[in-house]
């Protein structure tokens, strides 16, 4: 007979195992004009052809012209598809509105693809472009990738700030695994990497550090009034140069500012080697205060032994079956890594809202976007229907993409009844 101790410690070894490993799951980023279920992956029939998602972002060149990158999933079958294919079988076409909405067009262009223009970044096909800017301070780009020959197409929408002169207008992180700057906001930590203008060029940036630890996502429900945010102190500053090689060794947040008179800096989020995955037990903890109580999380907090108390909070929860307690583990935080992978900001992204969302409730079913809000539509949890999270964005010294959720007591018999469903194992 398996001994207690022998159930604790083969819990998580699974994940801690599988955290060790490259993994070949597929991510499934949040697309920025259509969203997929959960369980909508590229596991295609045979070799059927699908675009799952894009992923967007800008630089500015100069005053007159922008570089515009796609980040797309794109598979044939199980496998992300090369770039002689991508060239192949996809068209690039966009548009620029004056607003979401408004059907005046500021320009628009297809982009002929080719070598020079289409790269790989791990499973990612990485497409880059020049649009020129209009005489505006602001556009909204529409991309469409079609595939030759049929009616499929996915959209991309992407905000321009075209005047806007900030660091994270001008500069972005590389990488010695791709010539195109990250997507995300966030480096592990002593890996290698460059900031550097679209233009090239060498210039001094100021970089200020703080070691703080964000708290996570308050309660969907909680409609009290905030409490005075509390003023960060920079623990630490330093120049830096850009287009060289740096490695930041202190996890923690950067922000990098190429005028030090600017109030937006470009945030830099330093975490562990193994993030997005998280393995460590102390880790482990964090996102569980969205399906638990504060009794269940202190006692955890107390333990001597955080990798046991954790396999005994998940065996009591699962009344003792260890198979059902191992698939709700690995369920729960391959959730968890994705609101890591997704919704990164100056924090991680499981701690917020958009991820807390996202690890109770899944991918929204829908999603519509204005110019600083985005509206979450969830067709049906438990036994809601279409139910709507709105997150506004918010100004923040650290990234341009920080958003915050509209909360209302209202949301009480939809939350609770999923995160039971975590409790009791329903939710695989």
């Amino acid at each position: 007979m398996k001994t207690t101790l022998g159930v604790y410690l083969s819990l998580f070894a699974a994940l801690i195992v599988a955290g060790c490993a490259s993994s070949g799951k597929v991510a499934k980023p949040l697309p920025e004009a259509q969203v997929y279920a959960p369980n909508q992956t590229p596991t295609a029939v045979k070799e059927e052809l699908a675009l799952v998602s894009i992923q967007s972002k800008y630089l500015l060149k100069d005053t007159t012209q922008v570089k515009v990158y796609l980040y797309v999933d794109a598979y044939r079958g199980k496998n992300s598809i090369s770039v002689d294919d991508f060239i192949k079988i996809y068209n690039v076409n966009y548009v620029i509105y004056s607003d979401y909405g408004a059907r005046d067009r500021l320009g628009y262009g297809n982009v002929k693809l080719n070598e020079s223009n289409v790269s790989k970044a791990g499973n990612k096909i990485v497409i880059s472009f020049d649009v020129k800017s209009p005489n505006k301070d602001y556009g909204v780009l529409l991309s469409e990738i079609s595939q030759t020959g049929t009616l499929k197409k996915v959209l991309n929408d992407l905000t321009i700030r075209f005047k806007k002169q900030n660091t994270n207008e001008l500069y972005g992180v590389y990488t010695s695994a791709s010539s195109e700057p990250l997507q995300r906001h966030y480096i592990n930590s002593n890996d290698p990497f460059t900031i550097k203008r679209v233009t090239g060029g060498s210039d001094q940036l100021h970089v200020f550090y703080y070691k703080h630890s964000f708290d996570a996502a308050g309660s969907p429900m909680n409609t009290a009034p905030k409490t005075a945010p509390r003023s960060l102190e920079v623990d630490s500053s330093f120049t830096i140069n850009s287009n060289e090689t740096l490695r930041f060794e202190k996890e923690g947040l950067y922000n990098v500012f190429s005028d030090t008179t600017q109030s937006e800096g470009m945030g830099l989020l330093v975490v562990n080697e193994r993030f997005p995955k998280m393995t460590h037990p102390e880790a482990l903890l964090g996102p569980l205060l969205y399906m638990s109580t504060n009794t269940e999380i202190n006692e955890i907090k107390k333990a001597q032994d955080y990798k046991k108390a954790l396999d005994k909070y998940w065996l009591n929860l699962m009344n003792g079956n260890e198979a059902l307690a191992q698939q709700s583990i690995k369920s729960f935080y391959s959730r968890v890594e994705e609101a890591n992978q997704l919704f990164t900001t100056y924090k991680e992204g499981w701690k917020t809202d958009k991820g807390m969302i996202y690890i109770v409730l899944g991918s929204p079913d829908k999603v519509q976007r204005s110019k600083d809000r985005e509206v979450w539509t969830y067709e049906q949890r438990g036994n809601a229907q279409n139910v709507n999270f709105t997150f506004n964005r918010r100004n923040n010294q650290f990234v341009d993409d920080h958003y915050e959720l509209v909360r209302y007591a209202e949301y009480q018999p939809i939350w609770y009844p999923v995160v039971e469903a975590w409790r009791n194992g329903t939710i695989r």
